[in-house]
C-alpha cells in the first residue's frame, strides 16, 4: 500500500474518531448510562459520585483529541500530514496508524519529552 493511500485512510479514521469524541462531549454518554444501570444500588452511589468528575476528565481529554485531530486534519489539507515538525522528516506509517495525529517522529518526540516543554514550539523556541 502507498502512502498515499495509508494517508487517505487516515483521514477516514481521524473523521470517524472526531464524529465520536464530538458526540461524547455533547453529552452522549450511553456506554456510561448502561453500565450504571446494570451495577446495582450499591455501585450507583459511588458512580453517582464520582460521575461529574469523571465527566469532566473525560472531557477535558476529549477535547485534547478533538484538538489533535482537528491540527492533523489540516496538515492533511495542507500537504503537510506525515512530516515531523521537529526534523520534517517522514514520520513512519506504523506510527501514525497507531497515533494518527501524530504531528513528532519517536526521536523528536523522545527529545520533546526529555526536555521538560509541553510542546516542540516551546522547545525551539528556548534554544
Amino acid at each position: 500500500m502507498s502512502r498515499q493511500t495509508a494517508i487517505a485512510k487516515l483521514r477516514a479514521v481521524l473523521f470517524q474518531r472526531r464524529e465520536l469524541i464530538r458526540s461524547a462531549l455533547r453529552g452522549d454518554l450511553h456506554a456510561l448510562r448502561q453500565l450504571k444501570n446494570a451495577s446495582g444500588e450499591l455501585a450507583d452511589v459511588a458512580l453517582d459520585s464520582s460521575d461529574e468528575e469523571v465527566s469532566s476528565q473525560r472531557a477535558e481529554l476529549e477535547s485534547h483529541e478533538l484538538d489533535a485531530i482537528d491540527n492533523a486534519l489540516s496538515r492533511m489539507n495542507s500537504g503537510k500530514f506525515g512530516n515531523c515538525e521537529g526534523c520534517d522528516k517522514k514520520i513512519p506509517l506504523a506510527r501514525l496508524e497507531i497515533l494518527p495525529f501524530a504531528t513528532l517522529c519517536i526521536a523528536c518526540q523522545v527529545k520533546l519529552e526529555n526536555s521538560g516543554f509541553a510542546d516542540w514550539t516551546e522547545l525551539t523556541s528556548s534554544a
